[in-house]
């Protein structure tokens, strides 16, 4: 499975802000697929609060994420054409078939096909296919920022408690 490019915020501080913007996009992007290193299925998996929010189901959602705002943001294809659910509290639910790597390889097949898709357009270039109305991909990106900062927390808290039991052997509870 290939990585993320390998570019961190910290490399771009003197290039164009659209540099800076994809790199720390990038570098979040990474970091949230990241959460499921060396975990097993039933980690993934493991439900620690009463949401649907699990490790595997942040990254799943996260894919769900780009598809919405790098897709049905840009081409106004629907969610249905595209192939995705219809809310983002559905993109957690996990089927029989959803494995790390599988959750982890469409993860990356979508920031892959969001950064095609964003390269020939300007920073102030106007969506048109968002429900919110017609925005600018700086929007858009900044927008992507705070979900992916605000689920690599998630992910962070999460598994931080997945590796303390697995150390200690003490049952976090929680969904």
């Amino acid at each position: 499975m290939p990585p993320l490019p390998a570019t961190f915020a910290e490399d771009v501080l003197h290039e164009p802000v659209r540099v800076q913007f994809e790199a720390f996009l990038n570098e979040h992007r990474s970091m949230l697929n990241s959460c499921l290193d060396g975990l097993t299925e039933e980690q993934a998996r493991r439900s620690l609060v009463p949401s649907r929010t699990t490790l595997l189901g942040l990254v799943k959602h996260a894919t769900f994420v780009e598809k919405v705002w790098f897709d049905e943001a840009i081409t106004c294809r629907t969610r249905a054409e595209i192939g995705i659910p219809a809310t983002p509290d559905e993109s957690f639910i996990l089927d029989d078939h959803d494995t790390i790597a599988s959750v982890r390889q469409a993860h990356l097949d979508a920031c892959e096909a969001s950064r095609l898709a964003t390269s020939a357009i300007e920073l102030d270039d106007v969506l048109r296919g968002n429900r919110r109305g017609p925005l600018p991909l700086r929007w858009v990106y900044l927008h992507m920022l705070r979900e992916l900062a605000q689920h690599c927390g998630h992910a962070d808290i999460l598994r931080e408690q997945i590796l303390r039991e697995q150390v200690t052997g003490e049952q976090v509870t929680g969904g």
